[in-house]
């Protein structure tokens, strides 16, 4: 139905429907377009709010301890800083010992590729000159891909000089700023309701935080589970494919296809056929338990989001922001399902972006008419 409004001079104007829906699409796509546009800078100040997050309670402990705000600010932010320059520096090298063997692995999947274009010939019946034309097709379309991927490269490596220097930047001063942050907050509400934003807040926090450090948690975990795993098995560069599967395992379910390819590649072009299949097998076991033991110990004890609320956020983040809106999808929608839960005509949306399933369809609606038409009691 159309709603009506009140204009300045009393004349009461009827707006309907399809109007409010189409401001609302236009302002919609107006507001992804900013998101895109102001990419360089909102997703640093986004990673230095979590990491924020993640290093409060340090520093409100080392404030406790007489010690000087900054510095445990500074302190705090030095060791997450050097903690990621650890992993980094760990992969780059083993990247680099990767690199040198690029070669041998290059003649290996030339070898792998002729044979696998024999098994196409007689599987599909094809002829030897149709398989090599689709092959050239293949290789020219990469090698005309190639300057565009290696701009696409450096201005990579220039936005993540430039990401790892504002964010450190920004983490100290959103928490040398906190109370200035909070009293902005204040600002914006009612008193009456400043003790619901406070418990909001609190929460906010203390779940962003935790899930934080449970995504970091099953990170380690899965990457040592997938380590001994790919040792048992044989295959080269364990340790390297181990730490990027679990650093690629936080983009839920597109991450973990990618990270589960590059060690079977390894393996066809190394080892036997049958050790592909083996890697394929750990990896799936290693999922498994990831998704029903780990996650729901570890991570979902934090915050529980569905699986398709999951996916389309990581979709919905990789369309504005690429790979950083992916990593930064999840965590936008734990704190997102925080301040909905908290907020006065929001929780529906907390309830959707939930893990709490009804046990049974039936009675959905009509539990609550139910509810709303049962007499009150009379005292006495």
């Amino acid at each position: 139905m159309p709603t009506p409004s009140s204009a300045d001079n009393g004349t009461l104007i009827i707006q309907p429907n399809y109007m409010k829906l189409s401001i609302t699409m236009i302002g919609l796509v107006v507001f992804v377009y900013a998101l895109r546009a102001g990419q360089a800078v909102i997703v640093p100040i986004l990673f230095a709010l979590l990491l924020a997050m993640l290093l409060d309670p340090v520093v409100e402990r080392m404030v406790k301890w007489r010690i000087p705000r900054w510095i445990g600010i500074s302190v705090s932010i030095l060791f997450a800083m050097l903690f990621m320059a650890g992993i980094g520096y760990f992969i780059a090298t083993q990247a680099a010992h990767f690199s040198e063997a690029m070669p041998d692995l290059e003649k290996k999947w030339n070898a792998l590729g002729k044979d696998m274009q024999r098994w196409a010939q007689g599987a599909f019946n094809m002829k030897r000159q149709e398989v090599a034309e689709a092959v050239e097709k293949v290789k020219t379309e990469s090698m005309e891909k190639g300057g565009t991927l290696v701009g696409q490269t450096l201005t990579t490596v220039g936005t993540l000089f430039a990401f790892f220097f504002l964010l450190p930047v920004f983490t100290f001063l959103i928490l040398l700023y906190k109370h200035l942050l909070l009293g902005f907050i204040a600002r914006l509400f009612k008193p009456e309701r400043h003790p619901q934003v406070r418990t909001t807040l609190k929460k906010l926090r203390g779940v962003v935080g935790s899930y934080l450090m449970g995504l970091i948690l099953e990170a380690g975990i899965v990457a040592t589970l997938n380590w001994l795993g790919l040792m048992a098995i044989g295959v080269q560069y364990a340790l390297l494919l181990a730490v990027i599967s679990a650093v690629l395992n936080l983009i839920p379910y597109i991450g973990m296809m990618i990270a589960t390819a590059l060690p079977m590649l390894i393996a066809l072009a190394t080892m036997e056929p049958s050790a592909a299949l083996w890697v394929l097998a750990l990896y799936a076991a290693v999922q498994f338990l990831d998704n029903n033991i780990i996650v729901p110990r570890i991570v979902g004890a934090r915050v529980q989001l569905n699986a398709l609320v999951s996916l389309v956020a990581v979709m919905v983040g990789g369309a504005i922001w690429g790979v950083p809106g992916m990593f930064l999808s999840l965590p936008i929608a734990a704190m997102l399902k925080v301040i909905f839960d908290h907020s006065d005509g929001l929780q529906p949306f907390g309830y959707l972006l939930g893990d709490d399933q009804p046990k049974s369809p039936h009675g959905i609606f009509t539990s609550r008419s139910k509810a709303a038409i049962r007499p009150p009691v009379q005292p006495g």
